[in-house]
């Protein structure tokens, strides 16, 4: 059993996947870790400067096999653990592991369809991505999430794995122009039946003028277009610009990744 094949028991015990898309997708391909530790039962795996992300086979759970790894890892020098979904038995472990909850990423849901009309800022152009748009992206998205540990590292070979994805449309990949150069984007995405607002990012030039508020709009209008009967995104516990937007759009909380820390 590998441990993508740990992971997808896991998913389909507890609902929710024990590791994020980048993980998985760095497993997947072979991409290189900073840390892995699997033996069939128990298994964790860090992807650069991410936190460790760590799962326990359902069959073998309550037996100490979780606190064990978290403490080998603490010891190791590992201080950051995803639990992902927060389930109870996350909850259980950090509190006996001696771990505090240091940041919380909300997933948010709405069914609501209604979109607002949202003024396009004067000079800006909103279209569909094109391969020509592939480096401005990232390098939009670099200086967008400069402060954020996970989405702020996207690479060109990062964005080109995304983009290798079954659920790439560059149909939904919506990019804001400015005098030739692109200034922001709001990347979309379909699985499942399900849409997402996968990445809304504004460089800090455009800050202000009501840029984020459009993009999200229109890529809000392609999802509910293309079929979907939910959307979801991701969004910072502690981001009240960000969530008391999304809550005026009728998005509501569905579940939630908490990071655990090492004091």
């Amino acid at each position: 059993m590998s441990l993508i094949d740990l992971a997808d028991l896991a998913r389909a015990a507890d609902g929710v996947a024990p590791f994020n898309e980048a993980t998985t997708i760095a497993l997947r391909d072979g991409a290189p870790l900073r840390l892995e530790r699997y033996d069939e039962v128990v298994g964790a795996v860090a992807v650069g400067d991410a936190p460790v992300e760590f799962v326990v086979h359902p069959r073998y759970r309550r037996q100490g096999r979780g606190r064990a790894l978290v403490d080998d890892l603490v010891e190791r020098g590992e201080t950051r653990f995803w639990a992902h979904g927060d389930l109870p038995g996350a909850q259980a472990l950090a509190a006996s592991a001696g771990l505090r909850a240091a940041r919380t990423l909300l997933v948010l849901s709405t069914t609501d369809r209604g979109v607002p009309e949202v003024p396009v800022p004067a000079g800006v152009t909103l279209r569909s991505f094109t391969e020509a748009d592939a480096d401005a992206v990232v390098a939009v998205n670099g200086r967008a999430f400069a402060h954020h540990p996970e989405q702020g590292a996207m690479d060109r070979a990062d964005f080109d794995r995304r983009r290798s994805e079954s659920w790439f449309d560059p149909a939904g990949l919506f990019v804001a122009e400015r005098d030739g150069q692109v200034v922001g984007f709001h990347w979309t995405k379909v699985e499942d039946g399900v849409g997402e607002v996968y990445v809304v990012g504004v460089d800090p030039s455009a800050h202000g003028g009501g840029l984020g508020k459009a993009l999200t709009a229109i890529g809000l209008r392609h999802l509910w277009d293309s079929g979907v009967g939910e959307i979801d995104l991701y969004v910072e516990g502690d981001n009240d610009p960000a969530l008391a937007v999304y809550r005026r759009l009728g998005f509501t909380e569905k579940a939630r990744d908490v990071l655990y820390a090492a004091d």
